[in-house]
């Protein structure tokens, strides 16, 4: 046997064993148990996530206001897994 016909028979199995895996595998069953089950997304009622929604709404306008500021703060600080800063008292003094 030449090169070029060596080449073309090891073309052709590897090309049939494709085929064979690929027909194996659309035929097989699918255990239910096996396979791994993705969450459902539930409509967010954290009022973080609502907080954040209306902020995104505001656009360019959200970086000036201390509601958004607030927010993104105590997402961040949620994201990193720390614990929120304590308020001043001044801070406190103005509800």
């Amino acid at each position: 046997m030449d090169g070029k016909m060596l080449a073309r028979l090891a073309a052709v199995i590897f090309v049939a064993v494709a085929i064979t895996a690929a027909i194996i595998e659309m035929t097989r069953e699918e255990d239910a148990g096996s396979a791994p089950s993705t969450p459902t997304l539930q409509p967010s009622t954290d009022p973080l996530r609502l907080e954040q929604r209306r902020c995104q709404e505001l656009g360019e306008a959200a970086a000036n206001d201390a509601a958004c500021l607030r927010v993104w703060s105590e997402t961040r600080d949620r994201f990193l897994g720390r614990s929120p800063a304590p308020e001043s008292p001044a801070a406190r003094e103005g509800r």
